[in-house]
């Protein structure tokens, strides 16, 4: 698949931070892919993240990608681990060489008009823009991207349940990361699937 096959699937990526007393991850990605949001990033920031990983790409149907990776061996382990895509905070020659070694897509963050061009010299058109709200909300990436239309985005960062349709109306937004489909200490997987059924249905 191509980023923009990725991107393109569901209007919202849930952001998983994964902890041990969290849900079982099958049973988490069972529930994100029956309401409608099969593209999952499981951030590397949590003990056992890999390994939960590599079991939510068993479920059929779900496309998972590691996200927070900072370089070339974190990038290669989670493809050994089954991430189908790759996200990262900024972007760097190493990690995108990387990527581009394995034939994975990849979105990594920027937050400049420079680092979109940068990325574009790399020969990327698309891009995490992040933290969203802290850099400057929507009206930031309006004004980084009128110049580069060719650049599409996948906001993260700070996006809430109410702001996300606003982000999504804009032109160069393909997509939206979103932490809350699964808050900090939510275990129950009936209010994950509430969350993730009104995602799914923000872009119809």
């Amino acid at each position: 698949m191509t980023i923009d096959d990725i991107m393109g699937l569901a209007p919202v990526i849930p952001v998983l931070v994964l902890e041990e007393d969290g849900p079982d991850p099958v049973a988490l990605a069972e529930t994100l892919v029956e309401n409608g949001l099969p593209v999952i990033e499981v951030t590397l920031r949590t003990e056992g993240a890999l390994e939960a990983m590599e079991k939510m790409a068993s479920v059929e149907g779900a496309i998972v990608g590691a996200g927070t990776v900072l370089n070339p061996v974190m990038l290669y382990e989670a493809v050994d681990y089954g991430a189908q895509f790759i996200v990262s905070p900024g972007l760097t020659d190493w990690v995108v060489r990387a990527a581009q070694d394995k034939r994975v897509p990849i979105l990594p963050g920027v937050a400049t008009a420079s680092e979109v061009m940068r990325g574009l010299d790399m020969g990327l058109e698309r891009f995490k823009f992040f933290p969203a709200e802290a850099n400057g909300g929507l009206p930031a990436l309006k004004a980084i991207s009128a110049p580069l239309s060719m650049a599409k985005f996948c906001p993260t960062g700070g996006i809430k349940e109410e702001t996300a349709a606003d982000w999504l109306a804009h032109d160069a937004v393909m997509c939206v990361g979103g932490s809350w489909i699964l808050p900090k200490g939510e275990s129950d997987l009936d209010k994950v699937a509430q969350k993730a059924k009104a995602a799914a249905a923000l872009r119809s």
